[in-house]
Protein backbone atom coordinates (compact mmCIF):
# COMPACT_ATOMS: atom_id res chain seq x y z
CA UNK A 1 0.00 0.00 0.00
CA UNK A 2 1.98 3.41 -1.30
CA UNK A 3 1.16 6.82 -0.45
CA UNK A 4 -1.09 7.10 -3.63
CA UNK A 5 -3.39 4.71 -1.73
CA UNK A 6 -3.36 6.86 1.36
CA UNK A 7 -3.85 10.15 -0.70
CA UNK A 8 -6.84 8.45 -2.08
CA UNK A 9 -8.79 7.56 0.68
CA UNK A 10 -7.70 10.78 2.73
CA UNK A 11 -9.67 12.34 -0.48
CA UNK A 12 -12.68 9.94 0.24
CA UNK A 13 -12.97 10.57 3.52
CA UNK A 14 -13.12 14.46 2.84
CA UNK A 15 -15.65 14.16 -0.31
CA UNK A 16 -17.65 11.96 2.85
CA UNK A 17 -17.41 14.81 5.63
CA UNK A 18 -18.72 17.28 2.94
CA UNK A 19 -21.32 15.26 2.19
CA UNK A 20 -22.36 14.39 5.62
CA UNK A 21 -22.19 18.20 6.34
CA UNK A 22 -24.94 18.86 3.49
CA UNK A 23 -27.13 16.40 4.50
CA UNK A 24 -26.73 17.84 8.35
CA UNK A 25 -27.42 21.21 6.81
CA UNK A 26 -23.94 22.34 9.08
CA UNK A 27 -21.83 23.03 5.95
CA UNK A 28 -18.08 23.95 6.40
CA UNK A 29 -17.32 27.24 5.91
CA UNK A 30 -14.14 26.39 3.12
CA UNK A 31 -12.50 29.92 3.52
CA UNK A 32 -11.50 28.80 7.18
CA UNK A 33 -10.69 25.25 5.71
CA UNK A 34 -6.58 24.37 5.43
CA UNK A 35 -4.48 21.84 5.18
CA UNK A 36 -0.87 21.51 6.53
CA UNK A 37 1.50 19.45 4.97
CA UNK A 38 3.94 18.11 7.40
CA UNK A 39 6.50 15.57 7.32
CA UNK A 40 9.84 15.14 5.36
CA UNK A 41 8.73 12.88 2.79
CA UNK A 42 4.95 14.59 2.20
CA UNK A 43 4.10 14.89 -1.54
CA UNK A 44 2.44 18.03 -1.05
CA UNK A 45 -1.18 17.31 -2.45
CA UNK A 46 -3.70 19.35 -3.05
CA UNK A 47 -7.26 18.33 -1.70
CA UNK A 48 -10.55 19.53 -2.83
CA UNK A 49 -13.95 19.59 -0.49
CA UNK A 50 -17.00 20.80 -2.33
CA UNK A 51 -14.96 21.16 -5.64
CA UNK A 52 -12.95 24.08 -3.76
CA UNK A 53 -9.10 23.35 -3.56
CA UNK A 54 -8.17 23.85 0.09
CA UNK A 55 -5.60 26.56 0.80
CA UNK A 56 -2.24 25.49 2.46
CA UNK A 57 -1.27 26.77 5.75
CA UNK A 58 2.42 27.13 7.69
CA UNK A 59 1.00 26.82 11.13
CA UNK A 60 -2.45 26.68 12.13
CA UNK A 61 -3.72 27.45 16.36
CA UNK A 62 -6.09 25.00 17.59
CA UNK A 63 -7.38 25.42 21.61
CA UNK A 64 -4.54 28.11 21.85
CA UNK A 65 -2.00 25.87 20.63
CA UNK A 66 -0.02 26.61 17.43
CA UNK A 67 1.35 24.22 15.12
CA UNK A 68 3.78 24.32 12.85
CA UNK A 69 4.45 22.22 9.76
CA UNK A 70 7.87 21.78 10.98
CA UNK A 71 6.28 20.30 14.43
CA UNK A 72 8.72 22.71 16.33
CA UNK A 73 7.31 24.59 19.40
CA UNK A 74 9.31 27.69 18.88
CA UNK A 75 6.76 29.88 18.05
CA UNK A 76 4.19 28.45 20.81
CA UNK A 77 7.11 28.89 22.85
CA UNK A 78 7.54 32.65 22.33
CA UNK A 79 3.97 33.64 22.24
CA UNK A 80 3.61 31.99 25.95
CA UNK A 81 6.65 33.62 27.17
CA UNK A 82 5.74 37.37 25.49
CA UNK A 83 2.46 36.81 27.27
CA UNK A 84 3.45 35.73 30.15
CA UNK A 85 6.13 38.88 30.29
CA UNK A 86 3.07 40.66 29.55
CA UNK A 87 1.04 39.48 32.31
CA UNK A 88 3.86 39.76 34.75
CA UNK A 89 4.34 43.82 33.95
CA UNK A 90 0.78 44.33 34.23
CA UNK A 91 0.96 42.40 37.88
CA UNK A 92 4.35 44.81 38.76
CA UNK A 93 1.77 47.78 37.71
CA UNK A 94 -1.40 47.38 39.53
CA UNK A 95 -0.43 45.51 42.80
CA UNK A 96 0.93 48.03 44.83
CA UNK A 97 2.20 45.58 47.77
CA UNK A 98 5.31 44.10 47.78
CA UNK A 99 3.91 41.56 50.03
CA UNK A 100 6.13 37.85 49.04
CA UNK A 101 3.11 35.88 49.75
CA UNK A 102 0.84 38.27 47.53
CA UNK A 103 3.59 38.14 44.58
CA UNK A 104 3.78 34.79 44.76
CA UNK A 105 0.73 34.13 44.43
CA UNK A 106 -0.20 36.48 41.74
CA UNK A 107 2.56 34.82 39.84
CA UNK A 108 0.88 31.00 40.02
CA UNK A 109 -2.36 32.24 39.56
CA UNK A 110 -1.22 34.47 36.14
CA UNK A 111 2.07 33.52 34.59
CA UNK A 112 2.51 30.05 35.58
CA UNK A 113 -0.59 28.66 33.94
CA UNK A 114 0.39 31.27 30.49
CA UNK A 115 3.37 28.91 30.70
CA UNK A 116 2.56 25.67 31.20
CA UNK A 117 -0.88 25.99 28.98
CA UNK A 118 -0.84 22.62 26.99
CA UNK A 119 2.88 21.96 27.49
CA UNK A 120 2.49 18.43 27.20
CA UNK A 121 1.32 19.04 23.59
CA UNK A 122 3.80 21.53 22.14
CA UNK A 123 6.81 20.44 24.87
CA UNK A 124 9.66 22.24 24.10
CA UNK A 125 12.75 20.42 23.74
CA UNK A 126 14.79 23.23 22.22
CA UNK A 127 17.42 25.30 24.11
CA UNK A 128 16.49 28.23 22.73
CA UNK A 129 12.53 27.82 23.75
CA UNK A 130 13.14 26.54 27.34
CA UNK A 131 15.49 29.68 27.94
CA UNK A 132 12.46 32.11 26.87
CA UNK A 133 9.92 30.43 29.33
CA UNK A 134 12.94 30.44 32.31
CA UNK A 135 13.76 33.95 31.48
CA UNK A 136 9.76 34.89 31.93
CA UNK A 137 10.34 32.76 35.36
CA UNK A 138 13.85 34.56 35.99
CA UNK A 139 12.15 37.73 36.03
CA UNK A 140 9.47 36.82 38.12
CA UNK A 141 11.82 35.94 40.78
CA UNK A 142 13.92 39.32 41.32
Amino acid sequence: MGDDYEADILRADLIRMFRWSQNSQMLFNLEKCSVMHMGKRNQELSYKMGGEVLKESEEERYLGVIMHRSAKPSRQSAEASKKANSTLGMIRKTIVTRDKDTTIRSYKTLVRPQLEYCIQVWSPYLNQDMEKLEKVQRRATK
